[in-house]
């Protein structure tokens, strides 16, 4: 991903209403694909 399509993608998850913290967590797991940074939802 590029800055622009990161911007963006942060830009919508911020209107879906996703908190800084949730969104760091998203971006570190899409960067790492470390298990620790999925999201409550997706560990279910």
């Amino acid at each position: 991903m590029n800055m622009a399509e990161v911007k963006r993608l942060i830009l919508w998850l911020k209107a879906k209403g996703w908190s800084g913290d949730e969104i760091n967590e998203i971006l570190l797991y899409l960067e790492s694909g470390e298990d620790k940074y999925l999201p409550k939802e997706a560990k279910k």
